[in-house]
């Protein structure tokens, strides 16, 4: 009955649009990723897209998708466009660009164009990179409206923020830009950029991928509810587009609700 009951509850989380998948540890959640991604890139060119735009995030995100990517068979990243949900206002070679982690661990073992890895320009002031940034979306998506990211890759702090959206934040409530400036993060380093949420709810897929015990609590807020604020993580709903939870054991132990728990090898 039990077993029943939690393919009645994934599937109405399916209805919804929004899975909650958890898998026995970490190291079984990233090659499950890496498939998702393959999967929705090759669907994406298949039915005849110019690319694949894929919006990457930092933290433990960086050595997952380093370690796991480049081992997917015959992988093409010729057509993909990689953006950056949020970065830190510091140069390339320091240990806090995000994209700079990337570029050493990650893009320089695909064969992803460089002109198709969109970065910000850390020597500007914060203002002007967040809007030199936006235009770098645009001339790559060509269109002054919402880009439409295929896939976003999010993570989730344990205060519940993701990107650099953090609670109680104005940003929360930025409607008309893409890209925002953040001058005062609680997170230091205090100057970045950020995706805002009306780019992250246009996106055709979100993952959010959220591994650990620190993460337990604060995962049930998001996904159940509660008597606690709004999380920015809970903003995150695509009004158009999938959205997974990818969760390990560990993050998923307050969960009440009935979540998914594929075997070793499956594709979602």
């Amino acid at each position: 009955m039990r077993a029943a009951f939690t393919v009645r509850k994934a599937e109405q989380g399916m209805m919804s649009g929004r899975r909650v998948v958890a898998f026995d540890s970490a190291a079984e959640l990233g090659p499950a990723l890496v498939r998702l991604i393959a999967s929705r890139a090759e669907k994406t060119l298949s039915s005849g897209a110019g690319s694949f735009s894929l919006g990457l995030s930092g933290g433990s995100l960086v050595s997952m998708l380093s370690k796991e990517l480049p081992t997917v068979p015959n992988l093409d990243c010729s057509q993909w466009l990689m953006g950056f949900c949020d970065e830190r206002l510091v140069p390339f070679d320091d240990p806090e660009s995000t994209y700079g982690l990337y570029r050493k661990q990650l893009i320089s073992k695909i064969n992803i164009p460089d002109d198709r890895v969109l970065a910000i320009e850390p020597s500007l002031p914060v203002q002007e990179c967040a809007e030199d940034y936006a235009t770098k979306l645009n001339k790559a998506f060509g269109t002054q409206e919402t880009p439409v990211f295929d896939m976003l890759l999010l993570g989730m702090g344990p205060d519940g923020h993701t990107c650099s959206l953090f609670p109680d934040h104005p940003l929360l409530q930025e409607k008309q830009k893409t890209v925002a400036p953040i001058s005062d993060s609680p997170k230091p380093p205090p100057q970045r950029v950020t995706l805002t949420l009306p780019v992250l709810n246009a996106a055709r897929c979100v993952v959010f991928v959220s591994t650990g015990g620190s993460k337990a609590s604060v995962l049930k807020q998001i996904l159940e509810g509660g008597d606690g604020p709004v999380l920015p993580a809970a903003l995150v709903a695509p009004t158009q587009g999938e959205l997974f939870w990818l969760v390990d054991e560990p993050a998923a132990t307050s969960l009440t609700l009935a979540v998914e728990r594929p075997g070793p090898g499956a594709q979602l």
